[in-house]
């Protein structure tokens, strides 16, 4: 593999596809130094014919793969699951189940491409399995994805103590990650929180006048995506009805109707645009203090 020159941020990581027919599918192995070990093909690959040889590699049994992908320290996720079944739900098969087990099946995509599957979401929370979203592209990034209208590809973010190609296999071996498929955020409690955290901040509030109860917050979005917040709070938003948008790389700023007009106090969000379940939404809340008036 060709090493990425000195002072680059860019970090390569080897991987190779393991594809079976049903019930095994299609899976991926990364992190490994050797993808030749993950098949095994009799007599000199030269004599073979593409077809054949490929038709060859798949008859050597997915366990065998599966296991040489682990003696190399591999991290193995299970590909789009839902698209290896006539109801394209999907369910978890006894040979995935015995792997995860094992310890040798280690993640399952959530989001693929432009699909996503909450069964899929539900199995990663059932059986301990790092939720992973892929983009799949096999063709260009700007036609399947529109990035010019503001598209993306599924995007798996890894949360690493540092950025290593080491740290990053840790973080998703121990099932760090939170997946950004179109503008819906995906993973667990634990990971979804700081990042809501670091994303989205109350920076300001203020009564608009000395006697006045509506008070104006205002809310800065860090991030790449649109937050889309649900009002849980005792007050009521003046120019909305119960959901607000906060754009991304943002500062906006809301009206709420205050009892009392208190000068401290908790405002509670849901945050419609994320799940940390397949039915559930993370929340937010920001405690206000006013100091200033217009």
């Amino acid at each position: 593999m060709m090493s990425v020159p000195e002072g680059e941020d860019l970090l390569i990581i080897a991987g190779s596809e393991i594809t079976r027919r049903p019930p095994h599918g299609h899976m991926n192995a990364v992190f490994i130094e050797d993808a030749n070990e993950l098949f095994s093909v009799p007599g000199n690959a030269a004599d073979w014919d593409t077809a054949s040889f490929g038709a060859a590699a798949r008859n050597w049994p997915a366990e065998n793969a599966v296991d040489a992908a682990n003696e190399q320290g591999a991290f193995v996720f299970w590909n789009h699951s839902w698209s290896d079944f006539d109801n394209a739900k999907t369910v978890i098969t006894d040979f995935h189940r015995q792997a995860t087990l094992d310890g040798k099946l280690h993640g399952i995509e959530i989001a693929n491409g432009s699909t996503y599957s909450p069964e899929s979401f539900q199995i990663a929370l059932d059986h301990g399995l790092t939720p992973v979203g892929v983009s799949d592209v096999h063709n260009l990034i700007d036609w399947d994805h529109e990035p010019h209208n503001g598209g993306h590809r599924p995007v798996n973010l890894v949360f690493t103590e540092e950025r290593t190609v080491e740290a990053i296999r840790e973080s998703l071996i121990e099932g760090r990650t939170v997946v950004w498929f179109r503008n819906l955020l995906l993973g667990q409690l634990e990971h979804m929180e700081p990042l809501l955290n670091a994303s989205l901040q109350l920076i300001g509030t203020r009564y608009l006048g000395e006697d006045s109860g509506v008070l104006e917050i205002e809310l800065t979005n860090v991030s790449d995506a649109t937050f889309e917040l649900e009002n849980l709070s005792d007050y009521t938003l003046v120019q909305s009805h119960d959901i607000i948008e906060v754009p991304p790389h943002s500062s906006e700023t809301y009206l709420l109707r205050t009892d009392g007009r208190p000068n401290r106090g908790d405002l509670q969000f849901r945050v419609l645009n994320a799940l940390i379940a397949p039915d559930a939404n993370p929340e937010m809340q920001f405690t206000f203090d006013v100091t200033s008036n217009f």
